[in-house]
């Protein structure tokens, strides 16, 4: 997203103490999706992108714990998750991810520092509930093209390591494994 880097600046002195994340959503229209073995969930699937995130604009997270709505429905995937962080710069964070709506009704991060409040979403920054900045709406398109180049071996513009995006991947699992185990899970810093 080009709106990143400004929200990078705004939060380069400025610690942030408090995230809130959400993907709030309907079920995407691919019958795979609500099969746990082939989907992981929404937060494997989804959130894990408002988590990633999380984690460059506010740091690594060292704990979560993550509470499902008990969908009734065995064999599928879970339709509403809260988690709570806990990151190594000390910030607390929530993360509140639902399949259960109509349309897609709000994703992406709420960050609050001392002096500033940014809520990203993937189309806009909104600085101190006062300032808009619209992102180029080009992000999902770039990102597409930029991993189809790299898949073929074409010169690719791969902003984030693999090993970046395997952190993301595994605290993604860990949120998962624990509204499985209803128990809080410990990351390695």
């Amino acid at each position: 997203m080009d709106i990143l880097e400004r929200a990078r600046d705004l939060l380069a002195d400025r610690p942030v103490r408090l995230a809130l994340g959400h993907w709030l959503d309907k079920v995407p229209p691919v019958g795979w999706w609500l099969k746990p073995e082939m989907s992981g969930g929404q937060v494997l699937e989804q959130a894990v992108h408002v988590l990633d995130l999380a984690r460059v604009l506010v740091g690594e997270v060292t704990m979560v714990h993550a509470v499902s709505a008990e969908n009734g429905v065995h064999g599928e995937v879970d339709r509403a998750t809260a988690t709570v962080l806990r990151f190594a710069t000390g910030a607390a964070g929530l993360l509140a991810a639902t399949s259960l709506l109509r349309h897609k009704h709000r994703v992406g991060l709420e960050v609050h520092a001392e002096g500033v409040t940014l809520d990203l979403s993937e189309t806009r920054l909104m600085i101190d509930g006062e300032t808009l900045v619209q992102d180029g709406g080009q992000a999902k398109v770039r990102v597409d093209r930029e991993f189809v180049d790299a898949v073929r071996g074409r010169r690719a513009d791969v902003r984030v390591p693999y090993r970046e995006a395997l952190r993301t991947h595994r605290l993604a699992h860990a949120v998962a494994r624990s509204a499985l185990e209803r128990t809080p899970v410990t990351l390695d810093g």
